[in-house]
C-alpha cells in the first residue's frame, strides 16, 4: 500500500484533528460502537489474546492453523509495520485471508469518523471501532483479535463473549500506563477474562503473574488451561511434541525461529482448542510450516540493506523492544552463534518510553557492538547518542550512525572480522517496518 492511499489520508485527518496515544477507558468506545450499530455483537467466533510477548506469533499460529482447516478467518494486529492496512487481515473462503482493500478500509475509516461528531475519542479507539465493522460485515468462520495495549481498558475489551481468551508472557512494558510491577501489569492483562469463557495462559516468566491471573479467573468462575500445568510443548528429535487432556501430537518445528515459538505454538493449539475450534491434526501439523510473522525474528535475504551486508553475512530483523523480548531475542542468537559462530553486531533504535537498558541487557556477552540510529518515522525516539549511553552503561560497546545503511557501512568498512558478521535490526517495530519497506518486503 502506498502512502498516498485513500485509507492512509482519511486516518491522516483523523490524526490531524483528535489525540493519536492510549486515553485507557471503554465508555467512549462503547458510545461509538452503539452508533455504529454495535458490530462487535456481531462478529464470528472469536479468539482475544492479551499479553506483553507473543501476542502476534500467536495470532499468527492461530490464523495458520484455521486456514490449514480451510477455515476463513479475521485477524487484527496492532501495531503495523509499514501500512495501516496490515491491521485488518479478512478472511477469505477457500484461501489465506488478505490485508484489507484500500478502498474497504477508507470507507469504513470514514463511517466511523463520522460517527465520532463531537466525541472526545482517540485515533485508536476509532480504529479498533473499524476493527469490530469489517469483522462484523464480512462473513468469516472465525476472527482472531489482538489486544492493543493492556487489556482491561484496551478498547478491543468491549467483546462481551469470545470463544476464549488468551494470555500470553507478561513483564514489564507500558509502565505508564499500566503499572511499574508486573503484578500490577497482569492484572490489566487479566481484564479481557471475561465470566465462563474458557481461558488459555501461555507460559509466565515470573510466578506472580500466574497467581494474579488465576485469581481473577477463579473469580469470573472462567476455565484455566495453563501452559506447563494442563498443556506442554518441548522438541523432541528435532520435532514439536504437544501434550494436554486430549492427548499427544507429534509436530514439525514451527516455521518461526526461536525457541520460545515451540511455547507461543502449543498456546495457540490449546486456545483453539479450548475455545471450541477443534482444528484437525493435520491441519496443526500444517499450520507449523505455514505460519509467517514479519518482522520477528525474519532473516533477510534480498533487497537493498540485504546487498549492503558484507559478503556472507547474515542480516535479521525483530522488532522486540522491553526486557522479556530481549532475553527471547537473544537466547535465539545464542543457539545461532553454537551452531555457526559469528559476532553480532545490533542496529537499534528505540522510542523513548522503552527500557533501554533492560532490553540492552539480554545481549551482554552476546553482541559484539551497537550502531544506534534515528527512528524516522516518529518523533518520539530516544536521540542515537543518548540511545549509546545506555548501552554502554550495560557493558556493550556502542556507537552512533545516522541511518540503517549507514551502521551497515560502518560495520562493514571498519569491522573486518571473520566469520562474516551477522547484524540484528532491533528495539523498534518502527525501525523493522522502515528495513522491511526498503527491502521490498512490507507485509501483504
Amino acid at each position: 500500500m502506498t502512502m498516498t492511499s485513500l485509507a492512509h489520508a482519511e486516518i491522516e485527518a483523523l490524526l490531524a484533528r483528535l489525540p493519536r496515544g492510549y486515553d485507557l477507558s471503554l465508555d467512549r468506545v462503547r458510545a461509538l460502537a452503539a452508533s455504529l450499530g454495535n458490530p462487535h455483537l456481531n462478529l464470528p467466533p472469536t479468539i482475544h489474546i492479551a499479553g506483553t510477548n507473543g501476542k502476534g506469533s500467536t495470532s499468527a499460529f492461530c490464523r495458520a492453523i484455521l486456514e490449514a482447516d480451510e477455515k476463513s478467518v479475521h485477524v487484527h494486529t496492532s501495531p503495523h509495520l509499514v501500512s495501516w492496512h496490515e491491521r485488518y487481515r479478512l478472511g477469505q473462503k477457500g484461501e489465506p485471508g488478505r490485508l484489507v482493500p484500500d478502498d474497504v478500509l477508507a470507507e469504513a475509516v470514514a463511517r466511523a469518523g463520522q460517527a465520532v461528531g463531537d466525541m472526545p475519542i482517540t485515533v485508536f479507539e476509532i480504529l479498533t471501532a473499524v476493527t469490530f465493522l469489517l469483522f462484523s460485515e464480512h462473513p468469516a468462520d472465525a476472527a482472531v483479535v489482538e489486544v492493543g495495549l493492556g487489556g482491561r481498558f484496551d478498547a478491543t475489551n468491549i467483546l462481551e463473549s469470545p470463544s476464549v481468551s488468551v494470555i500470553t508472557p507478561v513483564s514489564l512494558d507500558h509502565q505508564s500506563y499500566l503499572g511499574d510491577s508486573v503484578e500490577l501489569i497482569a492484572a490489566e492483562k487479566a481484564g479481557i477474562i471475561k465470566p465462563g469463557v474458557p481461558l488459555v495462559v501461555g507460559p509466565q516468566p515470573e510466578s506472580i503473574a500466574v497467581d494474579v491471573i488465576t485469581k481473577i479467573a477463579a473469580r469470573k468462575s472462567a476455565p484455566i488451561a495453563r501452559y506447563g500445568q494442563d498443556f506442554f510443548a518441548f522438541e523432541e528429535h528435532g520435532r514439536l511434541v504437544y501434550q494436554d487432556d486430549d492427548g499427544l501430537l507429534d509436530l514439525p518445528l514451527p516455521r518461526l525461529y526461536g525457541r520460545h515459538q515451540i511455547a507461543n505454538a502449543a498456546t495457540a493449539i490449546a486456545a483453539l482448542r479450548k475455545g471450541g475450534f477443534k482444528p484437525k491434526e493435520r491441519a496443526i501439523e500444517a499450520g507449523m510450516t505455514k505460519v509467517e510473522w514479519p518482522g520477528r525474528l525474519h532473516k533477510i535475504t534480498t533487497g537493498p540493506l540485504y546487498e549492503a551486508v558484507v559478503e556472507g553475512g547474515e542480516l535479521w530483523l525483530d522488532g522486540g523492544h522491553n526486557p522479556g523480548a530481549g532475553v527471547a531475542i537473544a537466547e535465539v542468537f545464542a543457539d545461532l552463534e553454537d551452531k555457526v559462530s559469528r559476532p553480532l553486531f545490533l542496529i537499534c533504535g528505540m522510542l523513548n518510553t522503552k527500557d533501554p537498558t533492560g532490553f540492552f541487557e539480554a545481549f551482554h556477552g552476546i553482541a559484539r557492538r551497537v550502531i544506534t540510529v534515528p527512528l524516522n518515522s516518529t518523533d518520539a525516539g530516544i536521540d542515537p547518542n543518548e540511545l549509546v549511553d545506555f548501552a554502554l552503561d550495560t557493558g556493550l560497546d556502542a556507537e552512533a550512525a545516522d541511518s540503517i545503511e549507514a551502521a551497515i557501512r560502518l560495520v562493514s568498512a571498519h569491522w573486518a572480522v571473520q566469520p562474516a558478521p551477522r547484524f540484528l535490526i532491533c528495539g523498534s517495530l518502527y525501525l523493522v517496518g522502515e528495513a522491511l519497506e526498503k527491502s521490498g518486503l512490507a507485509p501483504r
